[in-house]
């Protein structure tokens, strides 16, 4: 662990950028497994690895390039993680979110946060899109919480509300650029588990009896520390497979279903972002 405090190591990441970009965009976007071609649709976009930036975790998951890309999206100035760390590879919940602490140092006010999920409703198929309405942090409950230590006043609050976790707002012109575009998706309620290994049967039956819609292993983080630095959030999973909840099952999930089910609905997850850019006013 690095002896420099959150504040001035999110500050140090933040100074590499400014010294490459020209614009400081004022909209994030964290693609999730499989997601990562989004980022080729970034015109001249400065690309910085992460390596390069102080203090960043490396993936070290399959479908995670680790690059951090500023650029124009859809008549947006945005910058993009392609690729993210998750609490599984062996990171803190405070070295996973750096990247977002970085964000608000440079002023990010929306972020947009994609993620691969596993689909807990039975009425969810593979390669639908879920806008995310509410989560479970079990990660978080059990302890491994991103805002967990003393509290830096100049990060946020020390107890911030969760209860609109994911903007009202946002969600509502997800929903009317979907109807606009014809894009069909589903809403519901994201749950984070701390992986790597998918889900039991039993577990997956927990989760479902206790209100989730997907389950995940990653994202929940991201936007508590989002939220906490005052970011404003969209967040949009990929039903990549459907979950495990009996023994006579014949499914096996895999991260190479995973990847593949990324690849297939890439264009409509495209199409919905960039409507989304395109209308969005930012005050």
């Amino acid at each position: 662990m690095s002896d420099r405090t959150l504040w001035e190591q999110a500050q140090e990441a933040a100074a590499v950028v400014r010294s490459r970009c020209a614009v400081i965009p004022r909209i994030g976007i964290v693609l999730g497994s499989g997601l990562g071609p989004l980022a080729e649709r970034i015109s001249e976009p400065i690309i910085i690895p992460y390596d390069q930036l102080p203090h960043m975790p490396l993936s070290t998951v399959a479908g995670h390039s680790g690059r951090l890309l500023a650029g124009r999206l859809a008549g947006q100035d945005v910058l993009m993680m392609q690729g993210r760390v998750h609490y599984y590879e062996g990171y803190s919940p405070q070295q996973i979110t750096l990247p977002i602490r970085m964000m608000q140092q440079l002023g990010v006010r929306v972020v947009i946060i994609t993620n691969s999920a596993g689909g807990i409703n039975k009425a969810f198929h593979t390669g639908d899109l879920m806008l995310i309405t509410d989560h479970i942090n079990f990660v978080g409950l059990a302890g491994a919480h991103p805002l967990r230590g003393p509290n830096d006043d100049r990060l946020g609050e020390r107890f911030p509300d969760m209860s609109r976790a994911y903007d009202a707002e946002l969600l509502e012109l997800a929903r009317r650029v979907g109807r606009q575009q014809g894009i069909r998706f589903r809403e519901g309620v994201y749950a984070i588990v701390s992986g790597p290994s998918f889900e039991t049967p039993a577990e997956i039956r927990m989760l479902r009896a206790l209100g989730a819609d997907a389950v995940g292993m990653s994202t929940v983080p991201e936007v508590v520390v989002a939220r906490h630095g005052g970011i404003r959030v969209l967040g949009i999973s990929l039903i990549s497979n459907e979950t495990v909840d009996s023994f006579e099952a014949a499914a096996q999930p895999s991260h190479a279903e995973v990847l593949e089910a990324g690849q297939a609905s890439l264009p409509r997850l495209e199409s919905l972002i960039e409507g989304v850019l395109q209308q969005l006013i930012l005050n």
